[in-house]
Formats: C-alpha cells, sequence, structure tokens
C-alpha cells in the first residue's frame, strides 16, 4: 500500500482513540474520508469542518437532522442510522478503516471494513473477542487485512515481523496494573467511579479505564492474543509492568525474547497501523533509558483481580462465552458508574453469569447476538437483584 497518498475512514472519531486518530491523521497528511461517531455531534461538527471529508456518519438517527443542519454550508453527505453506516463504510474511497468503535457495536463496522476490502486498523477490541472467526471469513473473502491498535497487540504483531514457520513458545502481554495493583479485595470493596477512573498510564474512555483498574481488560487482551496470533491459551502470560515501557513481548522457542518499547502513546501503535510496513515521523516523543532507570516486572493477583481468570476460562472454553463475558462486562460496568452498585459487584455479577452460562461450541452469527443479548438480560437481572 502507497501510504504517501492514503485516504482514511475514521470511525468512533469522537472518542478516545478517535481523536487521536484525527490527530495522526494531520500528523501524515492523510485524507480522511469519512467520519463516524454515534452522537457527539459538537465534536463530530468540528473534525468534519478541520477535516472536510466526503461523509460524515451519526448512528445515533436522533442527531442527523440537526448534524445536516449544522454542515448545510458545507458539501459533506450526511449519513445516519446502523444501515446507512455500513453502505457509507463500504462506498467511501478509504484506503484504511480505523476502527475506535466502543464495545459491541464495533462488530457491524469491522465487517463493512472487511467486506470492501479496506485495511482495518483495529482498535475495537470486543469484534475480535466475540466473533473474530466471522470477521476473518469477510476479511479473506474482501481481501482486506486487519492491524492491531492496541499497544499490546500491535508489539506482538511488531516483533513477530520476520518470523518463519511456528516457532513462538509464549507471548508476554504486559499490564500496568492499574491504579488498584496490590490492594486487597476488602480495600477493593471501598474503591468508587471517580477513584477507577483514575489510570496511572493512559487516557482512555470511561468504560476501558474501568476494565483496566479490574484488570477485565487484560483478560480481553488474552482472548484478543490468542485469535490474533493463532497461540493457545496456555501460551499466552500476562505480567504486571508498571512502567509501561516494554508495551508487550514474543518468547521463542529457543528461549530468545523480542520486546517492543515506547512511550506510552496511542498515537504510535495508530500511525503503524496506517502506514504499514512502513514507519513515518512520530507524534510521540522519544525513549530517555538513562531517565527512566528501571523497568519491574511482577505476576498479577488473578485471585483478587478474578476477572483476568474468568477470561481465560472463556477462551480455554470458547464457543459462545466470550460474546458473554464482553456482553456482562458492559452491563455490569455501566451499572457501576451510575453508583448502582459496586466495583467487586462487576467481579461478582460478571462471573456468575458466564460460569452458569450454557455454551455452544461452534456458534453461528446469530448464536453470538443471540449469547449477547441473553447476557445482559442475565447481567441485568443480577443488578436488579442487588438493588432489592
Amino acid at each position: 500500500m502507497n501510504t504517501e497518498n492514503i485516504k482514511l475512514a475514521i470511525l468512533g472519531s469522537t472518542g478516545s482513540v478517535g481523536k487521536q486518530s484525527v490527530e495522526v491523521a494531520l500528523n501524515l497528511g492523510a485524507r480522511v474520508e469519512l467520519l463516524m461517531a454515534h452522537s457527539n455531534i459538537d465534536e463530530l461538527e468540528r473534525q468534519a469542518r478541520l477535516l472536510k471529508p466526503k461523509i460524515c456518519v451519526i448512528t445515533d438517527e436522533n442527531r442527523a437532522n440537526e448534524l445536516r443542519l449544522r454542515l448545510n454550508d458545507t458539501s459533506i453527505n450526511v449519513y445516519s442510522g446502523e444501515k446507512s453506516a455500513i453502505e457509507a463504510i463500504c462506498e467511501c474511497d478509504a484506503d484504511v478503516g480505523v476502527n475506535a468503535v466502543s464495545g459491541f457495536a464495533g462488530l457491524y463496522p469491522a465487517l463493512a471494513l472487511a467486506k470492501s476490502g479496506k485495511r482495518i486498523a483495529m482498535s475495537n477490541k470486543e469484534a475480535i473477542v466475540v466473533a473474530y472467526k466471522f470477521l476473518l471469513d469477510e476479511i479473506r473473502k474482501g481481501g482486506s487485512e486487519l492491524i492491531p491498535v492496541d499497544s499490546e497487540h500491535s508489539a506482538i504483531f511488531q516483533c513477530l515481523q520476520g518470523r518463519v514457520g511456528n516457532n513462538i513458545k509464549k507471548i508476554i502481554l504486559t499490564s500496568s496494573g492499574g491504579p488498584f495493583r496490590g490492594k486487597t479485595r476488602n480495600e477493593l470493596l471501598k474503591i468508587t467511579a471517580s477513584d477507577a477512573l483514575s489510570h496511572p498510564t493512559w487516557k482512555m474512555g470511561a468504560k476501558i479505564t474501568i476494565d483496566s483498574a479490574s484488570l477485565m481488560n487484560k483478560g480481553f487482551e488474552v482472548i484478543e492474543a490468542v485469535r490474533l496470533f493463532g497461540v493457545s491459551p496456555d501460551q499466552v502470560q500476562v505480567v504486571v509492568h508498571p512502567q509501561s515501557i516494554m508495551h508487550s513481548a514474543v518468547e521463542y522457542i529457543d528461549n530468545s525474547v523480542i520486546a517492543q518499547m515506547g512511550a506510552p502513546d496511542m498515537r504510535t501503535c495508530i500511525q503503524y497501523a496506517i502506514t504499514y510496513p512502513q514507519r513515518r515521523e512520530p507524534l510521540a516523543k522519544a525513549l530517555d533509558f538513562a531517565s527512566i532507570g528501571a523497568l519491574t516486572f511482577e505476576n498479577p493477583d488473578m485471585n483478587t483481580f478474578s476477572l483476568l481468570s474468568l477470561a481465560f476460562y472463556a477462551i480455554e472454553e470458547d464457543g459462545i462465552l466470550p460474546s458473554a463475558l464482553n456482553a456482562s462486562d458492559e452491563v455490569a460496568v455501566d451499572a457501576f458508574l451510575k453508583g448502582k452498585i459496586g466495583f467487586v459487584d462487576v467481579f461478582d455479577i460478571v462471573s456468575k453469569v458466564v460460569y452458569g452460562f450454557e455454551n455452544i461450541k461452534n456458534p453461528s452469527l446469530e448464536d453470538i447476538y443471540n449469547a449477547d443479548r441473553e447476557a445482559r438480560i442475565k447481567t441485568l437481572e443480577q443488578i436488579n437483584s442487588f438493588l432489592k
């Protein structure tokens, strides 16, 4: 792919990764053909006037008319709703689609990008967690490719360049440990949403920040690593690395370890996914190893942070359990952010739903959607029982 005159579609452009993708587009001098957001028309209008895309998509149809009125003095076409979004993604003249849509809602844009043959710079982890088999089928049929954007999976992807044959011994997946590293379950009982939203390293959206605090996000990344790199769950080792300088590593069968390091800045990963295999001038600062001083590593506490253990269970069993895990976590985290349940309640509720879920080992895409819906209902039932 010629990355000199690259054309982009940025999906989920008003979220944390989406905004950083806009910065990367400006840094690259890339032409942005399409911007897509759910309902934040203030930010979407600002981006549209800055980047002048041909198409803006607002998936919340109730906000579409207002956006059309705001952009009435431009030549930008405004699409609304999920069906129109899929059509716009498929038809737009973009080389790369950055999928920064949050949650399960990121699945249909990923499938649309794959069907239309565009490279997917994939930030949305849920589509990989719940339906990677089906996404991969569409990628193969459409002639697309997927380059991971998550810092850990971007690191693994980079460490695997030049690999010959199946000679991976282990993937070492790093975690900052979140804001509650070293705390006991009793200490976690007192945690508020404000506490959990204070991540020590990364600036992210609310949901993923809570997942990072509970280590659920790391659990999803374990599932992603298994899916993306064709390894078994027991070939993935999670290591807590508070400095967030080594983003992940690969250990080969000769015990050599290749790691990728850099300043903790998502814009590096976004840009690499867009320009791969080329590298371009960065937005992130360079590492100064002397000022860093020391890098430390430790095992995660998977008893206290039980959702990480639950993720290993879900991918070992596979089938529809990863879909149930993702859906239950989305609902439980939303309830925690709204003050309906406590932080540790998220652990207990999601575990009860997933461990009690009837699995389907070889699901259809319909089975996955049904599992998502059923897990949400079961989680709401659990939450309501807490509120009585």
